[in-house]
């Protein structure tokens, strides 16, 4: 059979030509004078087959046919140079020269044949223009698999997945029967709509069709099951029966069990494919396993992937550098960070966007945004980086500030978004703009959105709005997941001065099985335990915490170590603190302020020598604290004190602030220096606040010095001449040195102004409950046994040498009626409940709101000598130990 061969010098044209140039020789077999043009006739339109060669029939026979007798014409075309041409199309985005080639198979009656059909439709899918590929696929006669298939698998990958699924009934409809790729585009389907129902017919289909060997297949079930916390054990049944596993079988197991959480199960599976050297560690192995390290801060297991990653010639990978770089922001190592990011020869918007969050994570508020300012490009992603770092940072205003230059910009709001703008509301806690911030969410229409609404409950706590927030969490739907609620109400009682409302609470949400608790509540409830000295429930928290792998979250782990301190347990305190897989600013700051809650301040000073050979970088925190401890010390260390906070700016570059001064202050009038303290106050650089007054008059009180704290009343009064606590620390004074007369006066002002002492109220845990009392009283259950105690209790000690001191009663009453109201004070009534109740052997542990009076005082210590009891007390300035008449605060606080 005779053929003509059409040819052409341009190469994307070469194989379906119907006219070459004048130039080129077109050369018919059997004549070695054929002419230099070629004009085929315009065939009938009929159904094409595509073998080695494309014969038409003609009627009448066409002039070109070479043998006289035939009457048919057949057209080699250049395959190889048709896919090519088409494939190029692709790679470079020409959707104009996919069109073209289509215009040119459409003169050659090709485009019904799916030989031809199925590339363009693969090709039309690829450049994102669907409607033409559903014109090639509805002409063609007979579509068969890959017709089918290349639909169903580019419309999947572009988002229109309920087409997919459509298409994929029509060809079992019509009979087709599935191959290996049809199932992995219709699976991929369901995996981008979580179709897990189909998902499971079709899995039952593949058994059946006995597919389920394929590892494409196997690997597009996996992917499908790994989206559901559920079926983990279906994504490792299936691995674990695949005859022929690929690198990609086991990134989808490993990605499965990272998803749950199941870290100790990824880096064993890491490891047995390392040990088979027929698979390839490829990047995205790498970045799961570095997920996995980050979420179990596994810095030693992370450590060693990088080490693993730059062996095998990844260490210039972006993918790869990004997850580290969130792995070394994750463990707190601030230095690894700075170091792989300066060494990266390739950045994008990921990277930069994860330096946001890096520096913004280590307090580095000024580098993000210098990142953030020189982003070639940025998105949604990259301003909620730098807004949520904000709010990180409690940065507040430039938080709000940001928000808005999004909206004049007209970028997209995301609920991540309007989350963090209301998170930013709620660390201003002003009411009247939470209800703006409240309404623009609701006119935006995302106040439905659980995350959004659980940080609106959040902001209402912080704004004082206890009221809405409760409207709130009550009208919250039943049938929808409640737990963020939960917990946000948890923290916004903890935060809102109501500790028991968040114990009560979370009690309810136990009892009910309402909640799992996240790391977020555990965190909150462990901040109110130590709170409260509520020390049973505080291990009971963190055994739970330890039990489900929450113990190693950076923030329940703080939240422990705070708990127990303050819980009066510095064994177990120290004990969790070293036990911290990694510790931040936060951790080293919280041992610290135990250590000084106990008037700890040698020991205090020895953690502020650890963290300084460790070299962890302190922050303004950190100094406020370490200056106090030196009030703390066994010995007078004042000159350490003025060099240390001489250093701050010399040396660490952070400038004092009046909380800073207030420290320094609070020591030098602790070892008797008032004037040298009222001197600092009077050269500071800046308007100085009241609580550096304060810290003063309070030094003044300690050291009955009622020349200089006269002064130092006046400041305070002109400062803040409506604060009744003022006037309180003004009459002690005047009580404490024996200047009744000025005492009174005080109280007297104090009266006609209509200001009142902030209530005294003590507690103590029972039996899991805590039970308080007010000055006088007489609510108590056990009131009467109680008051009876306590009449006891007060002759005993008046025996012992107790001497009521009738100084610190605001009342001008008899002095007869002085005693009768000092005798029942709070501390009193919780101190004889406790002696009640608390088994004998076992010390009685009291918390007290505010400082203790000088009488609680002194009757506590004469209470551990009748008793022979330990008595443990905090209030206001911290733990007291009263034991054999003696308290471990040396009757200075």
């Amino acid at each position: 059979m005779a053929s003509t061969v059409i040819q052409t010098e341009n190469p994307f044209f070469q194989f379906l030509s119907c006219k070459p140039p004048a130039a080129t020789t077109t050369a018919v077999a059997g004549d070695a004078t054929a002419p230099s043009s070629i004009s085929l006739p315009k065939p009938k339109p009929h159904h094409l087959t595509f073998s080695t060669a494309i014969t038409t029939q003609t009627q009448p026979p066409d002039p070109l046919v070479v043998s006289p007798s035939s009457n048919t014409k057949v057209i080699d075309v250049d395959v190889d140079s048709f896919f090519n041409s088409l494939r190029l199309s692709v790679q470079c985005g020409e959707v104009s020269l996919a069109k073209a080639i289509h215009a040119s198979l459409i003169k050659l009656l090709l485009e019904q044949d799916t030989r031809f059909g199925n590339p363009l439709i693969s090709a039309y899918l690829k450049l994102g223009h669907v409607s033409d590929a559903y014109k090639i696929f509805y002409g063609l006669s007979s579509p068969n698999v890959v017709s089918f298939t290349s639909l169903i698998s580019g419309l999947a990958k572009l988002g229109r997945e309920e087409e997919a699924i459509e298409l994929f009934f029509r060809m079992r409809s019509e009979g087709i029967v599935p191959n290996e790729h049809s199932f992995v585009a219709i699976l991929t389907a369901c995996i981008r709509v979580l179709e897990l129902e189909l998902g499971f017919q079709i899995h039952a289909l593949i058994v059946k069709m006995g597919c389920v060997d394929s590892v494409f297949v196997a690997n597009a079930l996996m992917g499908l099951y790994g989206k559901f916390s559920f079926c983990l054990d279906y994504v490792l049944k299936l691995f674990d029966e695949l005859p022929h596993k690929d690198t990609v079988s086991w990134n989808t197991v490993i990605s499965s069990v990272v998803n749950e959480f199941e870290y100790e199960k990824a880096f064993e599976l890491f490891h047995d494919m390392k040990r088979d050297n027929g698979f390839i560690v490829d990047y995205f192995t790498i970045s799961t396993l570095l997920t996995a390290c980050t979420g179990c801060f596994a810095l030693m297991e992370g450590r060693a992937v990088h080490a693993h990653a730059i062996r095998i010639g990844l260490e210039a990978n972006l993918s790869v550098n990004n997850a580290l770089i969130g792995f070394y922001t994750k463990c707190g190592r601030v230095k690894d960070v700075v170091a792989l990011f300066e060494r990266m020869p390739v950045m994008d918007i990921i990277t930069l966007t994860e330096m946001i969050i890096a520096y913004m994570e280590f307090g580095y508020v000024d580098l993000a945004m210098e990142i953030f300012d020189k982003m070639p490009e940025k998105n949604s992603v990259s301003y909620n980086a730098l807004l949520a770092g904000y709010c990180k940072n409690g940065k507040a205003m430039e938080a709000l500030g940001l928000f808005v230059k999004l909206l004049e910009e007209g970028l997209v709001l995301t609920e991540f978004t309007l989350t963090s703008v209301v998170n930013a509301c709620g660390l201003i806690m002003e009411a009247k703009l939470s209800e703006q911030i409240h309404g623009f969410v609701m006119k935006f229409g995302l106040g439905s959105n659980d995350c959004i609404e659980a940080a609106l409950l959040d902001m209402l706590t912080r704004c004082g709005r206890m009221a809405d927030a409760e409207k709130m969490f009550y009208r919250w739907p039943t049938d929808r997941d409640d737990s963020i609620f939960w917990t946000s109400m948890i923290c916004g009682y903890a935060r809102s001065g109501k500790p028991e409302h968040a114990i009560l609470l979370f009690h309810r949400s136990q009892s009910e099985a309402t909640v799992v608790p996240d790391e977020i509540a555990l965190t909150s409830v462990l901040g109110v335990c130590g709170t409260l000295g509520f020390h049973e429930m505080g291990k009971q928290i963190h055994s739970y915490a330890l039990k489900t792998g929450f113990s190693s979250d950076l923030g329940v782990a703080n939240s422990t170590v705070s708990m127990y301190f303050k819980c009066c347990n510095m064994s177990n305190a120290i004990k969790a603190f070293n036990k911290m897989p990694s510790h931040d600013i936060v951790s080293w700051n919280g041992l610290i302020a135990g250590h000084l809650l106990h008037r700890q301040g040698d020991e205090a000073l020895a953690v502020w020598s650890s963290m300084e050979k460790a070299s962890i970088k302190p922050d303004a925190i950190t100094f406020v604290l370490i200056i106090s401890a030196y009030r703390y010390t066994n010995s007078n260390l004042v000159d350490s004190c003025r060099k240390l906070f001489l250093s701050m700016k010399t040396i660490y570059n952070i400038e004092p602030t009046s909380e800073h001064y207030a420290s320094l202050v609070s020591v030098l009038g602790y070892w008797g220096f008032l004037e040298e303290a009222e001197e600092t106050i009077n050269n500071m650089p800046f308007q100085p606040k009241v609580s550096v007054w304060r810290a003063l008059l309070d030094s003044c009180r300690i050291r009955l010095n009622t020349t200089i704290g006269k002064r130092v009343a006046k400041h305070i009064l002109s400062m803040e001449p409506q604060d009744p606590a003022t006037y309180i620390l003004v009459s002690n004074l005047y009580s404490s040195s024996g200047r009744w007369h000025n005492s009174e006066l005080v109280r007297e002002d104090m009266r006609e102004k209509g200001f009142r002492k902030h209530p005294s109220r003590s507690w103590i845990i029972h039996q899991n409950k805590v039970h308080s009392f007010y000055v006088r009283d007489k609510s108590h259950p056990q009131e009467k046994d109680i008051y009876s105690g306590l009449e006891i209790l007060i002759l005993e000690c008046l025996k012992a040498g107790y001497v009521p001191d009738t100084s610190f009663v605001l009342h001008e009453v008899e002095e007869h009626q002085k005693k009768d109201f000092l005798f029942y004070h709070s501390a009193k009534l919780a101190a004889t409940y406790g002696l009640l109740t608390t088994p004998a052997g076992q010390p009685v542990r009291i918390v007290k709101n505010i400082l203790t009076c000088g009488d609680c005082h002194s009757f506590l210590k004469y209470v551990s000598v009748v008793t022979r009891r330990e008595i443990f007390l905090r209030d206001a300035s911290g733990f007291h130990h009263f034991l054999n008449g003696q308290c471990s605060c040396k009757d200075y606080w």
